[in-house]
């Protein structure tokens, strides 16, 4: 099983608009094949948590606009390090860049193929994604 062509779309306009305000290591993944609760997952970053509420903001405001896409659960935005947009198709993560390293969703997922993003939401990985693939945030570089 693939993701959906509507999962797709939707993870192209919320990885562009999560771009858009400058979010940082956006990386998608087809996570159809090991789950059946959603088809996509959305992870983007960004270095403090009114950047990170800003890029929460920016996707559901264009994935409203431009699909009519509201999510089901919103979960995280007190805190702002890590808030999640359920939109049942995607689930988009944004993350304080802290938790982006210490949580390591990409060593998870890694198995997953990644789904194409529109240019502008592709960026050079930095460090908190190489981290977070590497396990660097947790002690040995595992997970517990």
């Amino acid at each position: 099983m693939t993701a959906t062509e509507r999962a797709t779309e939707m993870i192209t306009v919320a990885a562009q608009a999560a771009a858009d305000k400058l979010a940082h290591d956006i990386i998608a993944y087809d996570v159809s094949d090991v789950l059946s609760i959603t088809d996509a997952f959305l992870i983007a970053s960004a270095p403090n948590d009114r950047q990170v509420r800003s890029i929460v903001d920016g996707v559901e405001e264009e994935l409203s606009r431009r699909l009519g896409a509201k999510p089901v659960r919103r979960e995280g935005e007190r805190e702002g390090r890590w808030v999640l947009l359920d939109y049942v198709d995607i689930v988009v993560h944004v993350q304080h860049s802290e938790e982006r390293t210490y949580y390591a969703l990409e060593r998870l997922w890694k198995d997953c193929p990644e789904l194409p993003l529109p240019e502008d939401a592709r960026r050079t990985r930095g460090a908190s994604a190489e981290q977070a693939e590497a396990g660097a945030g947790r002690p040995g570089g595992e997970f517990r």
